[in-house]
């Protein structure tokens, strides 16, 4: 069979035939060429208007780079032709295998997009011995072409979030859908601030924005007074991560600082290697820390005292009734409140400041599941790393909605990947 045979099983366009191939490569960077030529009578796309002109002239032979065989480059040659158009003018022909002036067909351009979302830019740039920009440019194609084309009804449930994605304070903003039957990220902006998340509302849509049943969010203020005004008809929810991982942070605190004032004031350092075992799960202890914890529990410790809250107050999410979770919340709140351990007092305040953002938990139990948006953060924050971070907002907007956008992408008579 031959390579010609192959290309037009695989990737025919109408009106142009191939011509011969060359061998112009060695054994170190094997290469093909195969030529591409117009049907004879046959008349140029016109590039601006898309319909057929006579011809004008003919520019110089443009190599395009197409998905490799067998380990071996293939490139197509063809001079473009110069169509004479009389609502345009004089422009460059439309070609059906490659879009404006790149140099990649549009068929290894999504090949490489493909790859990219298993592999690492530069992984796939080295495997396929193409360049880094030529992966980031398909893989931009490939973004911009399902954003576009997406289907954005039907959303009824969204997260919003933040990851940190340079060093210092700097974050990004994500919104996701997170519907039982769709799980997707629908948007990304720099920063966390109010204007970021309006930015969102503004291109969701009002129409959009009114639909929506149930939003997630951590305790961040700016989240809560955009979300409030955007969407107040939809039950917002705090997620349960959020809400323990700052009661966690609190007995840290209480930790660190009893440990030092012990140490200052010469008594054994009882509290020594003890930090996961405060923070874990009692399930998830490791013989160590379980033993390390029943030593600790014979101490009236503050960090005892912080540590035993903190258990009690996991007895919280296994309410089905928002009314006795109310009465339990209230409880435990007055019982931290004079429990005179300050950060668990600062937790305790902002838990009564948002109880009823809190108790929205138990409306929405069984419709969404919060856990969903810390998912799809690890594995933005994976992307990140597989990256080892990103220069640019724009390199990083691409990558996470390529990685996390479940965007639709061109369908081909082939399946090249």
């Amino acid at each position: 069979m031959q390579l010609k045979t192959i290309l037009n099983r695989i990737q025919k366009f109408n009106s142009f035939v191939y011509g011969t191939a060359h061998w112009v490569g060695d054994e170190h960077n094997p290469t093909l060429e195969v030529e591409i030529h117009p049907r004879s009578n046959s008349r140029g796309i016109c590039s601006g208007c898309g319909k057929r002109c006579p011809g004008y002239d003919r520019l110089a032979q443009r190599l395009f780079e197409f998905i490799p065989f067998w380990g071996i480059r293939i490139f197509f040659a063809y001079a473009p032709r110069r169509v004479n158009c009389k609502r345009c003018g004089i422009h460059v022909e439309k070609m059906p295998w490659a879009s404006g002036k790149h140099q990649l067909t549009d068929n290894y351009a999504w090949f490489l997009a493909n790859w990219a979302k298993k592999l690492s830019w530069k992984e796939v740039a080295v495997a396929f011995r193409t360049t880094w920009d030529h992966v980031f440019k398909s893989v931009e194609m490939a973004v911009n072409w399902g954003l576009e084309h997406r289907n954005m009804t039907g959303i009824s449930s969204i997260g919003v979030d933040e990851i940190q994605w340079q060093k210092g304070h700097n974050y990004l903003t994500l919104v996701y859908q997170i519907d039982e039957g769709c799980r997707r990220l629908l948007w990304i902006g720099e920063k966390r601030t109010v204007r970021t998340l309006l930015r969102f509302f503004r291109s969701f849509g009002r129409e959009r924005s009114q639909e929506l049943r149930f939003i997630c969010s951590d305790m961040w203020k700016p989240y809560l007074k955009v979300i409030a005004k955007k969407a107040n008809q939809a039950v917002h929810v705090f997620d349960r991560y959020h809400v323990v991982a700052k009661m966690n942070k609190a007995i840290d605190e209480v930790r660190a600082q009893e440990a030092k004032k012990m140490v200052a004031e010469g008594y054994d350092p009882v509290l020594k290697k003890s930090r996961w075992a405060l923070l874990k799960r009692p399930e998830n202890l490791t013989e160590f820390q379980e033993t390390k914890l029943a030593e600790l529990l014979q101490y009236n410790l503050k960090s005892v005292r912080a540590y035993l809250l903190k258990e009690e107050f996991q007895f919280f999410w296994e309410y089905w009734s928002p009314a006795w979770a109310g009465k339990f919340l209230d409880k435990w709140c007055t019982k931290t409140m004079r429990s005179k351990i300050e950060p668990m007092k600062a937790i305790a305040k902002t838990l009564r400041k948002h109880r009823p953002l809190l108790l929205n938990w138990f409306r929405a139990r069984g419709q969404i599941s919060t856990g969903v948006v810390e998912g799809f953060n690890n594995k933005a924050k994976l992307t990140t790393r597989k990256a080892y971070g990103f220069k640019t907002y724009h390199a990083a907007e691409i990558a996470l909605y390529h990685a996390l956008g479940d965007l639709p992408g061109l369908k081909t008579t082939h399946r090249f990947f």
